[in-house]
């Protein structure tokens, strides 16, 4: 069987997963192998590395394919590594994505083009030269980051092509799954971790998740009980983890993650510039989270 992704096999708790950096600003592997081991103890289907969570922007290219050379040495194949290889240029995009093929990837993440805002023709040529690679893509729609949304009829026209084998939603627009779910018949993950259950509930197939960076096996139960009909779990496995939902986002993502993390001793809060560390106020709500939650 192909080590792919594929549409059926794309399902469960997904874990954009931090890229931990140590106090010197170099990229701490030992760490990273240490966060993906606790990851698969705890039952997720799958690690993103540098997605937006990932710190992406500030790493190097040649930072960004070490690090997913490693998540996939690190899983060995006992979960999927979807590696997030998008770029605001479609020759950057290529690039990294034929290096995450040639690394043993599962999938690729890719996100809409930034920046430039191209348009749907633009939109629909770049995300297709992806997937005539080879390697199964999971679009990525988050137009908070992107400047640009990618259009339902662009989605329906990619979902015809072999390769395309999912969409991360990340637009906070329930409403906009059902569409994709009832036009396009793609598999939806959700993008937003308080949004997952109500997601689900009209169709998705799971979550790429911050939280879970933190909370991985409540994750991974949360949203197995959705997937598998046990909505007052599921409700009640949302509505006590919400207030973390919430501040994971107090200020810019991966922000409060990486702070939480370091918090709970898993990581050094080292952050690259233009981030930097949580406003004082901010950090002491998020301790109060994690301490309500005996997380701390």
């Amino acid at each position: 069987m192909s080590h792919f992704l594929s549409r059926d096999r794309l399902r469960g708790t997904y874990t954009a997963i931090v890229t931990p950096f140590a106090r010197t600003g170099e990229v701490d592997y030992a760490r990273f192998r240490e966060l993906i081991e606790w990851q698969i103890a705890c039952g997720v289907d799958g690690i993103v590395p540098v997605g937006t969570t990932g710190e992406s922007p500030t790493l190097s290219i040649p930072e960004h394919e070490r690090v997913v050379e490693a998540a996939v040495e690190a899983v060995a194949g006992r979960c999927a590594v979807i590696a997030g290889t998008g770029g605001n240029a479609t020759s950057e995009a290529l690039e990294l994505t034929r290096h995450a093929l040639a690394a043993g990837a599962n999938a690729t993440l890719q996100v809409t083009p930034y920046y430039n805002r191209p348009p749907n023709a633009g939109l629909l040529d770049h995300f297709r030269a992806v997937a005539d690679l080879g390697l199964p893509v999971v679009l990525y729609n988050v137009p908070a980051r992107t400047g640009r949304e990618i259009p339902l009829d662009i989605v329906e026209k990619l979902a015809e092509h072999p390769a395309v084998i999912g969409i991360k939603e990340a637009a906070g627009n329930v409403d906009r799954v059902s569409h994709i779910v009832r036009r396009c018949h793609l598999p939806v993950l959700s993008g937003d971790d308080a949004l997952a259950l109500p997601m689900i509930a009209v169709g998705a197939v799971g979550v790429i998740s911050v939280a879970s960076n933190v909370i991985p096996e409540p994750m991974v139960r949360l949203v197995r009980a959705a997937l598998e009909g046990r909505l007052d779990e599921a409700r009640r496995l949302h509505l006590h983890y919400h207030p973390l939902f919430a501040d994971l986002f107090i200020e810019t993502n991966p922000v409060p993650v990486k702070a939480a993390l370091a918090m709970m001793g898993r990581v050094e809060e080292t952050y690259r510039l233009p981030l930097c560390p949580m406003m004082p106020a901010n950090r002491r709500t998020l301790e109060a989270t994690l301490r309500s939650l005996e997380l701390l």
